[in-house]
């Protein structure tokens, strides 16, 4: 048997000197049990109003669909709109692309100040967030100008993005559209470099290529 153990006046000796440690650091002890009883308490008020606010802007979106299905779009917009400036990854996008989809927006402006201000106010997986970015440059690429829109897919274009194919589809569909061929060559041979894609959409570029090449 350990002595040390066993020893009473060990035992007081131990005693004593947690004593003296708590009567030396207890109000940082306290400080830091404040702190920590603190956060916890942030912790679940933040996770609640979390869990709040998802539910409320959830069951806009749906209020908002039924409007629609009853044909009151300016009911719907409103709700849509207030949904988008919640800043909730899932549902603010999903109002935004209703939206669109719906054509309740009209003006080119106000769409695109949309799609910025859920990239810079919404976190987002970069996929999800190449997506967006994807669709924003999708729907920019009826009116923007030519540098402008090659500036908008350089995220998407400099990096190893899933969405890097269909931007170099974009902005070769881009030029072929204005019998800029041999440009459009050139970003649609860049796809056959990447890798993993589906045969279908080898396929579709092959066949754009060879209309470059027949109309040139």
């Amino acid at each position: 048997m350990n002595e040390n153990t066993t020893n009473p006046e060990n035992n007081i000796v131990n005693r004593n000197k947690v004593i003296v440690f708590y009567e030396k650091y207890k109000k940082k002890i306290f400080f830091c049990l404040s702190i920590i009883f603190l956060l916890i308490i942030f912790l679940f008020y933040y996770l609640n109003n979390e869990k709040e606010k998802i539910e409320f802007i959830s069951e806009n979106y749906v209020t908002a669909k039924v409007y629609l299905a009853n044909g009151e779009n300016e009911k719907a917009k409103t709700i849509l709109r207030k949904n988008i400036f919640l800043n909730n990854s899932t549902y603010s996008t999903l109002s935004l692309f209703l939206m669109i989809n719906e054509n309740l927006l009209t003006d080119e402006k106000e769409i695109s100040a949309l799609f910025d201000h859920l990239l810079i106010n919404c976190k987002f997986k970069k996929e999800i967030k190449d997506l967006l970015i994807f669709k924003k440059i999708l729907f920019e690429s009826n009116y923007v100008e030519e540098s402008q829109l090659l500036n908008s897919l350089k995220p998407l274009l400099n990096e190893n993005s899933l969405w890097k194919s269909h931007a170099l589809l974009l902005i070769g569909d881009y030029y072929y559209d204005k019998s800029e061929n041999i440009k459009a060559r050139e970003f649609y041979l860049q796809i056959l470099n990447i890798k993993n894609l589906s045969q279908d959409f080898y396929s579709k570029v092959k066949i754009q290529i060879d209309q470059t090449s027949y109309e040139n």
